[in-house]
């Protein structure tokens, strides 16, 4: 059999993701009702400007997947990234969440989280080149 490689239209992006899940949810049934709850939160200056946010959601099977973490560089060294973490961390376990995951680079908060009890699982070393990117893990 010959196959054509092409460059997928958006549909077909779909499809191949939409494929990929029902595969995933056959082997590991969701235990949560909705696929993807978000789970975010931001802080404001008293201007009112954005200081800081993180964005999460309790994915699939519970487990909290941490995928932005940001606090403005004027705003650091007062414990606001800690604050908005625990509020989320929280909420996540509220909803029966038992674990959370995130990713890092050696030139962000990696010390960060693991003072807050998170452990690397993985590192890609020198990705991208002269820096590590870490994949950390904690269970509630």
């Amino acid at each position: 059999m010959e196959f054509a490689i092409t460059v997928p239209t958006q549909k077909e992006e779909e499809e191949i993701d939409d494929e990929l899940m029902a595969y995933n949810l056959m082997q590991a049934p969701p235990v949560q009702e909705e696929p993807f709850v978000k789970i975010c939160r931001c802080a404001k200056a008293p201007d009112g400007s954005l200081a800081g946010g993180v964005l999460a959601c309790c994915i699939l099977w519970r487990i909290l997947y941490v995928e932005t973490v940001w606090v403005r560089e004027d705003c650091r060294g007062q414990h606001l990234a800690s604050r908005l973490l625990d509020e989320v961390e929280e909420e996540a376990k509220s909803r029966g969440c038992y674990m959370a995951q995130l990713d890092t680079y050696d030139f962000q908060a990696k010390e960060l989280y693991e003072k807050r009890g998170y452990r690397v699982f993985g590192v890609l070393k020198d990705a991208p080149k002269g820096h590590n990117h870490y994949y950390l893990f904690k269970k509630f």
